[in-house]
């Protein structure tokens, strides 16, 4: 039995503080595939000459090169200090054989999903940032067994716009993304994430307010 466990982690404590301050609407999100030896992130909601320039002003980073430009986002190669950037927002997370899920931050947090071989290594990278003086806020816990994610009806699909929609901040007032523009992020038509919300919505009030045994099934 794994577990998985979002964290929220606030910039000031770990990475690319000045960065928001800059750039107040600015969206990170880490992709580790690009690059074999520097992160890289994904930043919407801010245009080139913005973030650039959040990025001179910040101090943890150490050089950034520009590598894909979307309508929507760029991808930035970003060298910051051994230790520093995104190494302490997820090294004492990772040390005893955490695995990082997600990452992203936005409005001066950083939001993390990693999954742990069992509860003790959360435990213990928990502790490890409360020792490095930042104010983590355990967000989440799940036990998964077998290798599968956390009991659900949801499908693939609606789980993808859910996860998706909480990212980008659909959900949050105000919002900072259109059903339009998160569509646009996912490859699908506006009616398409409009049905996979409706349906998503009704599996998740079945499934809080309905018996065992008596939820209906959306698909």
């Amino acid at each position: 039995m794994s577990t998985i466990a979002e964290l929220r982690l606030p910039a000031p404590e770990t990475t690319l503080a000045t960065a928001f301050e800059h750039a107040p609407d600015a969206t990170f999100d880490l992709e580790s595939s690009v690059s074999k030896t520097n992160p890289c992130l994904w930043v919407s909601g801010v245009d080139r000459d913005g973030i650039e320039v959040a990025f001179e002003a910040d101090p943890s980073v150490e050089a950034y090169e520009l590598v894909v430009e979307t309508r929507t986002r760029l991808l930035y190669d970003v060298v910051f200090p051994d230790g520093d950037g995104i190494s302490r927002l997820c090294d004492p997370l990772l040390e005893d054989g955490g695995s990082l899920l997600e990452a992203w931050g936005a409005d001066g947090w950083w939001q993390v999903r990693v999954r742990f071989p069992d509860r003790t290594a959360l435990t213990n990278a928990y502790d490890r940032l409360v020792e490095r003086e930042i104010n983590v806020d355990l967000r989440r816990v799940s036990d998964v067994t077998n290798g599968t994610e956390p009991d659900t009806r949801l499908t693939p699909e609606q789980r993808e716009a859910l996860e998706a929609a909480l990212k980008y901040g659909y959900f949050e007032i105000p919002r900072r993304i259109s059903m339009e523009e998160l569509a646009n992020e996912l490859g699908i038509s506006h009616q398409a994430l409009s049905e996979r919300f409706r349906r998503a919505y009704e599996t998740l009030v079945d499934e809080e307010l309905q018996p065992v045994g008596e939820q209906s099934t959306a698909e």
